[in-house]
């Protein structure tokens, strides 16, 4: 495995260790919300944590939020908690960008991959039909991911500089997304963010929405609330083919048997990539299915949390190796 070498950005001042508040509550599994935690500069040695541990957020939105609905949990490992040390990954859910599927499904594979040293953020968002839609659904996912500026201070453990986000299915097409966001011009939805994702891991991702659309997927249809020809800016917002970044690599997996979102979507958008001179690599499973892959009794399922930890560790030009 690699060693994954860090962007050069500015040392954050001051962090020279965690307060014995943020110590005591760790280990108790919780954190008082509010206020950040106390830095006690006089403390000695790095604080450690026994088992993974959860810390839930609920971040601002542009309307007024839903504490049942825009919330983020962060997991994160056992060991020591030393400042810029632990990688962050950020998971996003799928559902087809509707209300029937939640955060929690993510919940085993987060914990999963914090047993393996990273810390998760693991988003949840308005969809259709709980308060969700266009464009409230991605300004909400937009707004969750420039949190991460605030979770970072409470918790300066973990790294912001150059980090990976995984969705799975609409979740995917939310994460690739949300690592080229910074192209989107002034006024956009989800423009000019406060953190993006250099690294993204798209499983079953309809990457290509006009021709998933045009085809018959009437699900992103309802999300964006017209076809292609109807409402072509929102398409061009948030449309992961269309908002192509060449330095941020993607590795877009894919069940042979995926019968929801075709295979054909993930090798359009790396083909894409590919041509604009970026990085990018489709991984196809012959015999897994759209949610066999993100299931634990899966065969695929150890190869699939090695791929995720592999993007998220290499250095940024091996990521797709």
């Amino acid at each position: 495995m690699p060693q994954r070498r860090r962007s050069c950005l500015p040392t954050r001042i001051a962090r020279i260790g965690l307060g014995l508040t943020t110590v005591l509550a760790l280990g108790a599994g919780c954190v008082t919300t509010g206020a950040a935690p106390r830095v006690d500069l006089n403390f000695a040695s790095p604080p450690r944590l026994d088992e993974v541990t959860v810390q839930r957020f609920e971040y601002p939105t542009h309307d007024t939020p839903d504490p049942e609905q825009n919330w983020a949990d962060l997991y994160l490992p056992a060991g020591e908690q030393r400042i810029d040390t632990i990688p962050l990954a950020i998971l996003i859910h799928g559902g087809a960008w509707q209300s029937q599927m939640g955060a929690d499904v993510f919940d085993p594979l987060a914990r999963k991959l914090a047993s393996r040293g990273m810390a998760v953020y693991n988003i949840e968002y308005r969809r259709g039909g709980a308060g969700g839609g266009w464009p409230t659904t991605f300004r909400d996912v937009a707004s969750a991911l420039d949190h991460v500026v605030e979770v970072d201070k409470r918790f300066p453990q973990i790294t912001t500089d150059d980090e990976l986000v995984v969705g799975h299915s609409a979740g995917a097409q939310l994460a690739v997304w949300g690592g080229t966001r910074h192209l989107l011009d002034d006024g956009e939805v989800g423009a000019e963010p406060a953190f993006r994702p250099t690294r993204v891991v798209s499983i079953a991702g309809p990457l290509d929405m006009v021709y998933a659309a045009n085809n018959g997927d009437d699900r992103i249809v309802t999300a964006l609330g017209g076809t292609p020809s109807e409402v072509p800016n929102r398409y061009a917002m948030v449309d992961p083919i269309q908002n192509i970044d060449p330095s941020t690599p993607v590795v877009a997996m894919h069940g042979a048997r995926d019968v929801t979102v075709g295979p054909e979507n993930s090798r359009r958008y790396v083909d894409a990539v590919v041509r604009a001179g970026g990085k990018a690599k489709m991984v196809l499973f012959n015999e897994e299915d759209h949610v066999s892959l993100v299931s634990g009794d899966s065969r695929a399922y150890p190869r699939v949390l090695e791929i995720i930890r592999y993007v998220s560790e290499a250095d940024l030009d091996e990521a797709t190796a």
